[in-house]
């Protein structure tokens, strides 16, 4: 796919996917959902690609729905093949890590996309918020499921059903994000953390935890103890398991063998 409204590249292993249209502040479309669908599945199905990084072109992260279309933004959609989603591949449906290297504003869907990552890195000064039921709206894709796990039920009450915005120390003091740091900062510290994950940690088994760890949330702790017991049979069955020992002792950079799209069941 040509991309119109993203910039995808991958450089050492670690793929950015850059929400680019900072006329509008990122704001997202339909074109854009598209695309990020597809850069989501590239990353997905590419051994080549071993961690992801989620960012926008700056000033903002993105700045939510596009609202050019004013009172019509929300007009009813056919039935048929609508979904309040915003993709079909969800950022944890990829099996790598992906970071969300939230680099400035990120309100509404922009807020509610990062919340799919598996870790958040917020500008401290940037606002932050799902804004939806200020708009006559509710909050979409998947944040009524992502934010009470990520939050708690107490936050995210309070972040969905008031609407109200916050800066980046709020939201790391509210859970959502790991770190805040100067938004110039934010893209150098996640591309760091994708480089040293995708150059010491083993692909296969950075996956199988990741499936598990988003899949766990639903599951009874003996269900987890089950898919843990049956992962780790898969995991020792492969080379990786006695390379990551080996080049551990003998001080040495690993060389992995296994791969996510041939020997890990599951993906999409």
């Amino acid at each position: 796919m040509t991309y119109q409204a993203i910039r995808y590249e991958v450089t050492e292993g670690v793929a950015v996917i850059t929400l680019d249209r900072p006329e509008a502040r990122n704001a997202f479309t339909g074109t854009m959902g598209r695309e990020l669908d597809d850069a989501y599945r590239a990353c997905d199905e590419d051994d080549g690609v071993r961690a992801v990084v989620l960012t926008g072109t700056p000033p903002a992260f993105c700045a939510g729905a596009d609202l050019r279309s004013a009172g019509d933004t929300f007009r009813p959609r056919p039935e048929e093949g609508f979904s309040a989603a915003a993709t079909g591949v969800r950022a944890w449906d990829v099996r790598k890590l992906v970071i969300a290297a939230v680099n400035g504003h990120a309100i509404g869907l922009g807020l509610t996309l990062a919340l799919q990552c598996d870790i958040r890195i917020f500008a401290a000064d940037a606002t932050y918020g799902v804004v939806q039921v200020r708009r006559g709206m509710m909050g979409d894709a998947y944040s009524h499921w992502t934010l009470p796990r990520i939050a708690g039920m107490s936050a995210a009450a309070d972040i969905l059903l008031t609407g109200r915005t916050f800066d980046g120390h709020e939201a790391r003091g509210l859970g959502i994000c790991s770190r805040t740091l100067p938004a110039e900062e934010v893209l150098a510290a996640a591309l760091d953390l994708a480089r040293d994950v995708a150059a010491h940690a083993a692909p296969l088994s950075v996956a199988a935890s990741k499936q598990l760890l988003w899949g766990s949330w639903d599951r009874t702790a003996a269900e987890v103890e089950a898919s843990e017991t049956d992962l780790h049979r898969l995991l020792m069955s492969g080379a990786d398991a006695r390379e990551g020992v080996e080049s551990f002792l003998e001080k040495r950079p690993p060389r992995w063998q296994g791969s996510v799209s041939r020997d890990l069941p599951g993906g999409r």
